[in-house]
């Protein structure tokens, strides 16, 4: 998979996590990805605040955006 590929699937990723994240005030930015490997994300709004940010990365973002592109291996928050 090249990384415009990579890079294309990633926003389908957030595309489809990003309404449960608006339905609770929040959002989702792509910051950058780092050698097809890393994603880094900003989460915004009420997800900044959110006791289970956390948890909302690891079990819906990373889960959701590995469903599209399993090379990648990890999710980093930058908020």
């Amino acid at each position: 998979m090249t990384s415009e590929e990579v890079r294309s699937e990633v926003i389908k990723a957030l595309d489809e996590i990003r309404p449960f994240l608006q339905n609770d005030g929040g959002d989702i930015t792509l910051v950058d990805i780092i050698d097809d490997r890393e994603v880094r994300v900003r989460l915004e709004g009420t997800c900044l605040n959110c006791t289970v940010n956390q948890m909302t990365l690891k079990s819906g973002v990373e889960m959701t955006i590995k469903k599209y592109v399993p090379q990648i291996e990890r999710v980093i928050n930058l908020s």
